[in-house]
């Protein structure tokens, strides 16, 4: 099992910044993929970025060159650092772990932290 905590979230204007922060706990060994998805009212959610244990980033269209994921030192935190955020920004945002244990793929959700850009 993998327990995940988000913390970062709030209001923000357009053009601001964020940095949202994601701390693992458990089974932590076992992840290979962290990333941050967001899900906004009426939407799916949908995956925002991503980075592997091997330092490998992905990131959404929407978000290149404004967005940046990265890993603490312990590497069971994750951060996303927002900048230029924009209303359509707004969001639910969720920090995702994949493990694999066995042959078995797993996925944890944190419980989400609300991001509002608004002036």
């Amino acid at each position: 099992q993998v327990q995940l905590v988000e913390s970062g979230g709030g209001l923000v204007q357009p053009g601001g910044s964020l940095r949202l922060s994601c701390a693992a706990s458990g089974n932590i060994f076992s992840i290979n993929v962290m990333g941050w998805y967001r899900q906004a009212p009426g939407k799916e959610r949908e995956l925002v970025a991503s980075i592997t244990t091997g330092g490998s980033t992905n990131y959404a269209d929407s978000v290149k060159g404004r967005f940046t994921i990265s890993r603490g030192n312990t590497k069971n935190t994750v951060y996303l650092q927002m900048i230029s955020l924009k209303p359509e920004d707004t969001a639910v945002y969720y920090c995702n772990a994949r493990s694999a244990i066995s042959g078995t793929d797993y996925s944890y959700w944190g419980q989400g932290t609300q991001v509002t850009v608004s002036s």
